[in-house]
């Protein structure tokens, strides 16, 4: 059907070289397993600094595989600490938890039928970019490690991590907490690898950059102040949705006419303009949601002290006024060169060379930027795109409701957390 993905819940193995670990067995039974977590999280998301039942599903298969736990890590993060018979580096591997306010419409046995509220209105709740996946990706090489944990040098520290789509309004969350309670310390990190399933990105590929990868996000909520009247009289009031009007034109303008575009991408998008009741009443008040991306930090500093001053001056121009909050966001996530460099040959022995691709940077945001300000951190992306899709079938994007994940992409996952942990603890 059409704006859907295939729907092939058929399970493909994959086979790589890990027989230097003896983990061949280890590997192929995980995969049924990994599918099922995968599935039981996707039918039970939860949405940002609520996750307290997938926590509790996360901290009780740790401690199943005697690790030691720590729980309530950022409201509800969770994490897992292997020590392996040998002293050595200490690796961070890291997986998000949180679902989105999105009704799913996936034809799915497992569809999500979650409601809850966000923002004040009630919503359907989906695992709508994936991290569903991430957390059975992650589980599967936690047990897999923990059966191996004579072949390890050092300690890898699992790290589950809530609120990576943000923190609700008023509350802290996400890596920036985490960092701030330190996950990163005790034992300390001395490097953190994280992926991301991609939905347009073929199953059985990896791809990746040095440098930066993804892009820093700020969020922004502009308020905008007039005077009511009666929609007959417009004269009578000072109408903040005409203003609100101009400021989001006008704010477009900013990208189109004063970032430097050949030099790096900059984004800026409006998700949300609330303002009235009814028809024939011009209201008093205006708000504007939306987000901004940038690659390059100059850039996003000269785009933030632009906003400031073109949003109320636009406002004042029509007898109105307004304000604009714009949040710290998230950095721009960066794969530290000397490290990504180490653990390429790592990814092409999971996925074979010919599977491993270098890609441009994207205007999508990772708070896993945060764990990478503080320690040397490799971000990739994981395929999760069905590798024959028929002729009409249109691929559905992350966040929206027909999000789809191909599951025969995810034991590749596994294969490659577990490779990079085994070449960088053994160098």
């Amino acid at each position: 059907m059409k704006n859907i993905l295939l729907f092939a819940l058929t399970v493909l193995t994959t086979s790589v070289g890990f027989s230097q670990h003896g983990l061949d067995k280890d590997i192929k039974n995980i995969e049924s397993k990994v599918i099922e977590w995968r599935r039981d999280f996707h039918q039970n998301p939860e949405l940002s600094n609520r996750e307290f039942k997938t926590a509790e599903k996360i901290a009780k298969h740790l401690k199943s595989l005697g690790m030691e736990v720590q729980t309530g890590i950022a409201h509800t993060g969770v994490v897992g600490i292997l020590k392996g018979n040998k002293p050595g580096k200490v690796l961070a591997l890291r997986a998000d938890i949180d679902g989105l306010p999105v009704t799913e419409r996936t034809p799915v046995p497992f569809k999500s039928i979650v409601k809850s509220t966000f923002r004040d209105t009630e919503v359907g709740v989906m695992h709508a970019c994936g991290h569903d996946t991430h957390i059975a990706i992650l589980m599967g090489v936690a047990e897999i490690l923990s059966k191996n944990k004579d072949k390890i040098n050092g300690t890898v520290k699992f790290i589950f991590q809530p609120a990576e789509e943000g923190a609700p309004p008023g509350e802290q969350g996400g890596a920036k907490l985490m960092v701030e309670e330190g996950v990163l310390k005790n034992p300390d990190v001395d490097a953190i690898f994280g992926l991301h399933i991609g939905a347009g990105q073929p199953v059985g590929t990896i791809t990746y950059k040095s440098g930066g990868i993804m892009a820093a996000v700020n969020s922004f909520e502009i308020n905008v102040s007039g005077k009511q009247s009666h929609g007959s009289t417009p004269w009578a009031s000072v109408d903040p949705i005409m203003a609100s009007v101009k400021i989001i034109d006008g704010l477009q303008t900013l990208v189109s006419r004063e970032m430097p575009l050949t030099q790096e991408a900059v984004v800026l998008s409006i998700g949300k303009i609330t303002s009235g009741v009814r028809s024939n009443i011009i209201p008093e008040k205006a708000q504007i949601i939306g987000t901004l991306r940038t690659l390059d930090v100059d850039m996003q500093t000269q785009i933030h002290k632009r906003m400031k001053e073109m949003v109320p001056a636009i406002a004042k121009a029509y007898r109105a006024e307004a304000t604009i909050d714009i949040d710290p966001g998230y950095p721009i996530t960066y794969n530290d060169p000397a490290l990504t460099a180490q653990m390429v040959p790592s990814l092409e022995a999971a996925a074979g060379k010919e599977n491993v691709h270098i890609i441009k940077a994207i205007t999508g945001a990772e708070d896993f930027s945060f764990f990478q300000k503080e320690v040397p951190g490799l971000y990739f992306f994981l395929g999760g795109k069905p590798k024959v899709t028929p002729e009409g079938v249109t691929i559905s994007a992350h966040h929206t409701p027909d999000f789809y994940i191909d599951e025969s992409g995810l034991l590749l996952g596994v294969e490659t957390f577990v490779q990079l942990t085994f070449d960088y603890l053994g160098k």
